[in-house]
């Protein structure tokens, strides 16, 4: 159990005491700094333990926030400062300082609490202090103060912030309008039934499933039942998150399970939609296996741009100056926000469109769509990218590193073209990415299947791969090079199961492409949680981008059509088990061992 340490003299009616027992808290009274200090050092080290000031006077949620947020190892609010386990030492030492310059005399007139965040700061310590608002956190120094403090308090409405705040302060239209006004309070009914956002998630995955089954039945009442279940999905998808943030229940497992099931229920729900269309006689699995390729490779998109300036200090671009004076204009930046077709407005687009229409008419919207979105939001971030001014740092470059997933043929091959890569101008790279990527797809696309093309085709990006990541990915426009590889590889396997032309060679190629692609998101979740890439021998034992490439591209050279369609089900199959063993074991691990809490508040295109 947590333990806070209630310092200086209690106050008459004041309800501090109730309420840290309230937030799970053990409270203990010290008068002074030496007090203080001999009950810090009787707290267990793997427990969270806070200082509050006795005279504290506030809302609730301003103690929530600043007390029990599980991301942040110190964290701060005025009269209050507290410290998970790894935050421990820190501040330990701040208050053995405290200690010594005080004398462990008895509070008079400041904070010790204000004065231990003081010393953290004065330590170069990350103290974590929220963003309260209207809510009120104050230490008054006489009762006209604490009069004062106590009106402004009765003033504002604690659950009607901590509701609001439950929201995500950047969202898309539909669920800014259309979800959130009514899911935070399916969020409260949650938490106050013990109901966990890791619970609430599982249940918006089923619920997709659910509507996956629901299409695929092909029926029309069964599009309608899916797309309506679809909605429920993302309302409880809305929901998970906002209880995380109603509750502070964040969790690095929680965070994976959240992202992952994002993807894993929307191209489920892709792949009923093409069961659905094969009952009815149509075919649309190529349409269903593009739009998880023009999804998969926009989040690609995303994540490097967003590795590649992670540290950078400002964005100094003119691009970046015309996107902040658009964003002063009201109306410009809802459209701004639709246009890029983010999960609500796609989910809520697909639903409908379910509903009403076929599933080849939804796929052809929604390729359409994703098209556009990902032409308008990488047009912009290639001319900040050109005109921004800044330096590529060392972690941004790994992290694109680890994002390229080179395997074997591409680190040999890097390691001896080294020389000749740093001869090569800036943009090299990403140039020698796509036209590696244009080779090997187009040979794919455009020849016979059992042509030797294809396998020459990767040949060729083997070593425009190798080429392309044989520097350090510091170019303005290196960024690129992930995206690139992702769309060769995954362009490759869906022309080659759509050039093989046997029935259940682009359902194993939807498959394939969906395991992989989890292998890649996996990355992608690592790396945002401080946590690094995969290891070395899961990306060797996968083979890299490349050398799937290249594996695939000699099986439909050496196999027939229908034992292509085989090889391809068995490549599922494998790569599916080892990334999601490993994966698994990972982010268990990882939360059992107490990793630092992650929460994502972006939305994901």
């Amino acid at each position: 159990m947590p333990t806070a340490i209630l310092t200086g003299q209690p106050v008459p009616g004041s309800s501090i005491e109730s309420e840290l027992r309230s937030l799970g808290f053990d409270v203990q009274h010290a008068s002074g700094a030496a007090d203080t200090e001999t009950l810090l050092a009787r707290v267990p080290a793997a427990e969270r333990v806070a200082v509050v000031d006795a005279r504290f006077v506030g809302h609730p949620h301003a103690l929530r926030l600043g007390l029990t947020d599980p991301r942040f190892a110190l964290a701060a609010v005025p009269g209050a400062v507290t410290a998970r386990s790894d935050g421990r030492q820190a501040l330990t030492r701040a208050m053995a300082r405290e200690n010594s310059a005080g004398g462990g005399t008895a509070l008079a007139v400041d904070s010790l609490a204000d004065r231990i965040t003081a010393a953290l700061d004065a330590d170069g310590a990350d103290v974590h202090r929220p963003e309260l608002g209207s809510l009120v956190a104050a230490v008054p120094a006489d009762p006209q103060a604490r009069n004062e403090a106590r009106q402004a308090v009765a003033a504002v409405d604690d659950e009607a912030v901590r509701l609001k705040s439950a929201v995500k302060a950047r969202d898309g239209f539909v669920t800014t309008f259309a979800i959130s006004p009514y899911s935070r309070y399916i969020a409260r009914w949650c938490a106050r039934r013990g109901l966990t956002p890791n619970q609430v998630t599982t249940a918006s995955l089923l619920t997709a499933l659910i509507a996956a089954g629901c299409a695929a039945t092909g029926t029309r009442g069964g599009f309608v039942a899916a797309g309506v279940l679809l909605i429920a999905s993302f309302v409880l998808d809305c929901t998970d998150g906002q209880l995380a943030r109603y509750s502070l229940q964040y969790s690095t497992l929680g965070a994976w399970l959240d992202a992952t099931f994002d993807r894993a229920k929307e191209y489920a729900y892709y792949a009923g939609l093409a069961l659905g269309a094969a009952r009815g006689g149509d075919d649309v699995w190529a349409l269903a296996l593009g739009a998880m390729v023009l999804q998969t490779c926009r989040h690609v998109v995303d994540f490097s741009f967003n590795e590649a300036n992670h540290d950078a200090a400002a964005n100094t671009s003119p691009t970046a100056a015309l996107s902040d004076r658009l964003d002063s204009v009201g109306w410009t930046v809802w459209l701004r926000r639709m246009i890029v077709l983010p999960i609500g407005e796609r989910w809520a687009m697909i639903a409908v469109l379910t509903a009403v229409a076929t599933p080849r008419i939804t796929f052809y919207v929604l390729l359409i769509g994703c098209a556009f979105a990902a032409t308008y939001t990488t047009a912009g971030r290639v001319l900040r990218s050109l005109t921004r001014k800044a330096t590529r740092t060392d972690r941004a470059a790994k992290a694109l590193a680890d994002l390229a997933d080179s395997g074997p043929l591409a680190e040999a091959g890097a390691k001896g073209l080294a020389g000749t890569a740093r001869r090569l101008p800036g943009f090299a790279a990403p140039a020698l990415a796509l036209l590696g990527g244009l080779a090997v797809v187009a040979t794919a696309a455009f020849t016979d299947f059992g042509g030797p093309w294809p396998l020459l085709g990767a040949i060729v990006y083997v070593l425009t791969s190798a080429l392309a990541v044989a520097r350090p990915l510091k170019g303005a426009l290196d960024w690129l090079v992930p995206p690139f590889f992702r769309a060769a590889e995954y362009g490759t396997v869906l022309a080659l199961a759509a050039k093989a032309d046997v029935n259940g060679a682009l359902p194993a190629a939807f498959g394939l492409v969906a395991a992989v692609a989890y292998h890649h998101y996996d990355t992608v979740y690592r790396i945002r949680g401080d946590a690094g890439a995969p290891p070395q021998w899961l990306v060797r034992t996968a083979g890299g981008h490349e050398g799937r490439t290249l594996v695939i591209t000699a099986l439909a050279v050496l196999l027939t059509a229908t034992q292509f369609k085989v090889a391809l089900t068995v490549l599922a199959v494998a790569v599916a088990l080892v990334v999601l063993v490993e994966s698994i074991r990972f982010w268990v691990a990882a939360h059992k061992v107490g990793a630092p809490a992650v929460h994502d508040e972006g939305e994901p295109a």
